[in-house]
């Protein structure tokens, strides 16, 4: 069975997750952040894209010592299962994700991944390929359920957000919309990609729930059913 997916992104008021430099911006504040830690811990797993990673050098653990205890008291491993989507294997094996925190980290990778970069990953995580050329989603659940996974957190970035979407392959999207304005027409989006066109038609959404935290909205949506 697959694992329930709940996509979770922060943007800015005109939509941008970072700037123009692809850099990671502050959006949120203090609730926020631990509202994200609560979902990190509530998750089976943590997943982004290699471009997150490449740009933020992201170590997706658990923070808070109560909820990594909390784990522990519940038969739990004390960090999520922590997920990479990297088509090419150009995560760096001296990365924060594999320098900070314990557990268990995957890598997804094609089948034509350089076996070189495939051989130095898998010394520090479990390597997984998925795909020919790049990274199928739709095995990535499939092996992911087969691991237990019963719950996955989808952190972004804009790419693998987009790949998630367009193939609707989420069940919850939750995202905290900042006071704050980035602008650029070249600075990510919440989804990027190739965009939709009205003969494609869009995915649709059911709006579930809008909660006020620091200076601005966390709005959840439901997938709609079709």
């Amino acid at each position: 069975m697959r694992p329930y997916v709940i996509i979770n992104a922060a943007m800015s008021a005109d939509g941008k997750i970072s700037t123009k430099e692809h850099r990671q911006t502050k959006i949120s504040g203090e609730q926020d952040f631990a509202r994200v830690d609560r979902l990190r811990a509530d998750c089976d797993a943590v997943m982004v894209g290699i471009g997150t990673i490449l740009a933020d050098d992201s170590s997706l653990r658990l923070k808070n010592p109560d909820l990594i205890a909390e784990r522990a008291a519940a038969g739990k491993e004390e960090q999520p299962m922590r997920i990479v989507i990297d088509s090419q294997a150009r995560m760096p094996p001296d990365g924060d994700m594999f320098r900070k925190g314990t557990g268990r980290r995957v890598i997804f990778v094609a089948e034509t991944a350089p076996q070189d970069r495939v051989a130095a990953l898998a010394e520090k995580a479990t390597v997984i390929p998925a795909g020919t050329t790049r990274v199928d989603l739709n095995l990535v659940l499939d092996k992911l359920g087969e691991m237990g996974v019963g719950k996955l957190m989808v952190e972004g970035g804009a790419t693998l957000l987009w790949s998630f979407t367009s193939q609707k392959l989420f069940d919850e999207i939750r995202i905290y919309v900042g006071a704050l304005i980035i602008g650029g027409a070249d600075a990510p989006t919440f989804v990027d990609g190739s965009g939709f066109t009205r003969a494609e038609g869009f995915p649709r959404l059911t709006l579930k729930n809008v909660e006020k935290i620091d200076d601005g909205l966390l709005i959840t949506w439901l997938k709609k059913d079709e």
